[in-house]
């Protein structure tokens, strides 16, 4: 073998090998445990990033590692290929998105595989290929015959710039999370999806242990924030009653304004009542009322998520219209407020000052009256500043609230439902913030929906046998909306019920849809004729998904309910898709910039500067290295600190560039040992040199003891005599495989590195005499250290496996059987004790394994340091710390 190590050789070679055995490729086997490893697929922007790179990593590592211990792993890879990033990049470079797209995946491809990725490549997907999303449009057909799935009109967040739709989710501070438009409230016709009757299951694995599907292998923080998304409320609904007539004489809404509410304890407290600017008596009121109207318009600009109205400045109108209250029949007037939504509840809400934060503030702001109904013991209300106890229902008791007076929280809500159950206006209800999921965007690059529109017949759903319904891929888009609507030979078709001419739908799904189901669909991935089969049953419920945390209420509450779906519909088993869930943490780097002289901000490479420190070693800015532009060396550069790598702040690290200098092992290696995978990760490129040192120390110690090792291997030196020293050794070696062999378990995988780091350590440090015995011991302590290392750096592993004669006698690395701890090396005849003299340590003492109290304190007393430092002075005392220390006190 050659004495200097040379990844790329090595690296390639490995991949040859393995791409000629098909090496990879997994088929359901009944006689073995199945365990589905997978990370979440990626977008295909064009390159890969260093958190791709972790994240594909820590898989690989779990994949590779388990398949040792006899487990049948799939590690399938797929693009989720469609969406809006693909269309605006067509839009800059005038190229159809299907271009861009397949570029894309094509070259981030080569990059995984240079990465050494066991991936099973023949299940690939793409959602982009019809032959995927085929069954999108097959499966959607299906939920609209079970009712999952309806067309509504609805009022939706609209991105005048992207020209669609966009999820609550999607807008950020009232503005569109990719263009940054302001979004305006449109009322728009689309598909819905029912998740909301999924919502109490959907809750109850997140919330409750006691659930037979809990999500035990879930971080709790997502768990938590799924349980918020939900949102599972308990109150009542109920109606204020009105004569309020519309242009035609009829009452608006029957003659009665809804509300739900939690706190109807405190129902003798209304003071008024707001509804959302959309809301029909809003509407209603507009009409006659241009500054109403106005407030109207000036709303639909604002925020519509309900994190944006709880931080934005509460403003209202008052419309002129009075509803009648339930109980007492008092007349309420009516305000329009901007933090009213009109998508959850009703659209209204009461407004009780005393017992509300939000209406406290409202009612001060415009002079509402503020009445107290709810005490809480001796506390004082005043109508000056909000006191946290005012809205406390645990020590709530009604007051000036007439037949509730004297009750306490549960009971008092118990009592008005009652109430107003007898006046036939309001029961008891549990709602949820969850809504349900409107899938159909404004886009071209996305999943037709299989809906064909007809003048006769209406919508009509598009015949299965005529799926898929295929999206033309030679568009290139101009900005002027979807150009599918351009489209004449995918819009014009004849309806399927009456045969007259009429129209595809030209909006396509949301693109979380595709995302939804892919990891069912890697299980039978070669099936044309089920969306799901035998694949399915096999591999799901998924042992171990792995992705970052910004997926953990959309992606995976969608996928969960997506699952529901296909087992509702007797697709699938499974009721849960993700058994357990890693979310890994983000990849950091150093961030510098300076303003330029025009304001803006320009930012530079890491490597370009170097860092200012004050006096306690602590960053506090940076200098160039060399002259940039006009600037000259030693110009002042700021330093932001650390944050997520990014192209736009020139803090990125291409794992392409570091492959070719260092190798894929060395990238491997340092993006697991630098942080566990739950934590984020600081570049450090010291780091990264250190790892390269690392993996060239283990090719360099098997080249040095190549003739030793291939000899070893070929013989038969299991029943070697082992002198100390090899003893010491193999006990040191299979400590640190106990320990290894755990943290695998844990997947905590840079304490992994770590113990193959004190093996080699361990190795280097042992002074071999040439005997049988001392040469069986190094043969099997480099046997250890490849099989440990193997999952993180395959590569070097695979080949020295080879090259030293491991693979002849024990099989290939990839299927080499998980070393096992051998107890019997980890018993020691001999024992070392720190030896402390007055508490302070003086050195150590040996003694036999089994040795009791009285000849350790014997041993101890009589020792030629404590006969140093005694000074002659006999021992008071002898403390013993049984296989840690002995200290003699004179």
């Amino acid at each position: 073998m050659n004495e200097k190590y040379d990844p790329a050789a090595v690296e390639s070679a490995a991949q040859a090998a393995w791409r000629a055995a098909d090496a990879y490729r997994v088929t359901e086997d009944q006689n073995k445990p199945k365990f589905y490893a997978c990370s979440m697929l990626p977008y295909p922007s064009g390159k890969l990033h260093m958190g791709h790179v972790r994240n594909y990593t820590i898989n690989d590592m779990l994949t590779r590692q388990l398949r040792m211990k006899g487990f049948n792993v799939l590690m399938p890879m797929g693009w989720d290929a469609f969406g809006l990033p693909a269309e605006n990049a067509a839009l800059k470079n005038a190229v159809p998105p299907e271009k861009w797209t397949r570029e894309n995946i094509a070259y981030m491809k080569t990059q995984m595989q240079a990465m050494g990725l066991a991936v099973d490549w023949s299940r690939e997907v793409a959602t982009c290929d019809p032959e995927y999303y085929k069954w999108n449009q097959w499966l959607f057909l299906k939920m609209l015959e079970a009712g999952i799935a309806e067309r509504r009109t609805q009022v939706v967040n609209w991105d005048p710039v992207d020209m669609t739709v966009l999820a609550n989710e999607q807008v950020i501070d009232g503005r569109g999370w990719r263009s940054g438009a302001v979004v305006e409230k449109r009322e728009i016709p689309g598909y819905y999806l029912n998740i909301v009757q999924y919502a109490d299951e959907l809750l109850g694995a997140v919330a409750n242990p006691e659930d037979p599907n809990y999500l035990a292998g879930w971080p709790e923080r997502v768990r938590l924030m799924q349980e918020n998304w939900i949102g599972k409320s308990e109150g009542v609904r109920f109606a204020f009653t009105h004569d309020i007539q519309d242009a035609a004489g009829a009452l608006i809404g029957d003659g009665r304004m809804y509300v739900f509410t939690t706190r109807a304890d405190t129902i003798m407290g209304v003071t008024f009542c707001a509804v959302a600017p959309e809301h029909p008596l809003a509407a209603h009121a507009a009409a006659s009322h241009p500054a109403l109207a106005a407030f109207i318009a000036e709303c639909a600009q604002g925020g519509t998520t309900e994190a944006e109205l709880a931080t934005q400045e509460k403003k209202g109108m008052a419309t002129g219209l009075f509803v009648t209250h339930p109980l007492t029949g008092a007349q309420v007037e009516v305000w329009v407020g901007n933090y009213v939504l009109m998508s959850y509840g009703d659209g209204a809400v009461m407004g009780v000052p005393a017992h509300d934060e939000r209406d406290f503030a409202f009612a001060k702001k415009y002079g509402i009256a503020i009445k107290q109904v709810v005490k809480a013991g001796d506390e004082v209300f005043s109508l000056d500043a909000w006191a946290d106890w005012y809205g406390d229902k645990q020590r709530a008791v009604c007051v000036n609230s007439g037949a509730l007076d004297g009750l306490p929280y549960k009971e008092a809500v118990s009592k008005v439902a009652e109430l107003l159950a007898a006046r036939g206006l309001g029961e008891k209800k549990t709602t949820w913030r969850l809504r349900d999921w409107g899938i159909s965007r404004q886009r071209y690059w996305g999943t037709p929906i299989p809906i064909i529109h007809c003048d006769d017949c209406g919508a009509v759903p598009v015949p299965a046998k005529d799926l898929p319904v295929v999206l033309p891929i030679d568009c290139v888009p101009d900005g002027s909306g979807n150009p599918l609507k351009k489209r004449t030979d995918f819009l014009n078709v004849a309806c399927p019920c009456c045969g007259k001419p009429a129209q595809r739908e030209t909006d396509t799904m949301d693109t979380f849809v595709d995302s939804s189901w892919y990891f069912m669909r890697y299980c039978d991935a070669q099936n044309s004729e089920q969306m799901v089969a035998g694949g399915t049953d096999y591999w799901m419920p998924m042992d171990q998904y792995i992705g970052g945390i910004e997926h953990a209420i959309l992606h995976l509450l969608y996928a969960r309910f997506w699952t529901k779906v296909m087992r509702d519909l007797k697709l699938v088993k499974v009721n849960e898709p993700f058994t357990k869930l890693l979310t890994q943490g983000m990849v950091l780097n150093h961030i510098y910039s300076r303003r330029t002289d025009k304001g803006g901000i320009e930012y530079f490479w890491p490597h370009e500067v170097e860092n200012v420190f004050d006096a306690g070693g602590k960053i506090v800015g940076a200098q160039l290295k060399e002259a940039k532009g006009d600037l000259p060396a030693g110009t002042a550069i700021d330093y932001q600190g650390v944050g997520t790598m990014s192209k736009s702040k020139n803090n990125g690290v291409d794992p392409q560039d570091l492959i070719n200098q260092h190798g894929a092992d060395t990238a491997r290696l340092f993006v697991m040992f630098a942080s566990p995978p739950e934590q984020t990760l600081e570049w450090n490129d010291s780091g990264v040199e250190g790892a390269h040192r690392f993996i060239k120390r283990v090719w360099g110690f098997a080249a040095k003891n190549e003739a030793v090792l291939k000899a070893a291997t070929a013989g038969d030196f299991s029943q070697a005599e082992l002198r100390g020293d090899a003893r010491t050794l193999r006990r040191e070696l299979h400590l640190a495989l106990r320990q290894v062999s755990h943290d695998y378990e844990r997947m905590q995988y840079n304490t992994v590195v770590s113990g193959c780091m004190k093996v080699l350590n361990a190795l280097e440090g042992f002074k071999s005499d040439g005997s049988d015995g001392d040469r069986a011991v190094l043969c099997e302590g480099v046997s250890l250290l490849l099989r440990m290392l193997y999952p993180a750096c395959p590569h070097i592993t695979w080949s020295l496996w080879s090259e030293l004669g491991f693979a002849a006698r024990q099989g290939d690395l990839l299927d080499a059987p998980w070393p096992a701890v051998d107890e019997a090396a980890l018993v020691q005849d001999e024992l070392e004790l720190v030896l402390q003299v007055n508490g302070k340590t003086r050195g150590s003492i040996k003694v036999p394994a089994g040795a009791d109290k009285a000849t350790i304190e014997a041993t101890a007393a009589a020792s030629a340091e404590v006969a140093r430092f005694a000074e002659g002075k006999p021992p008071k005392k002898i403390i013993v710390v049984p296989g840690r220390l002995v200290n003699v006190v004179v």
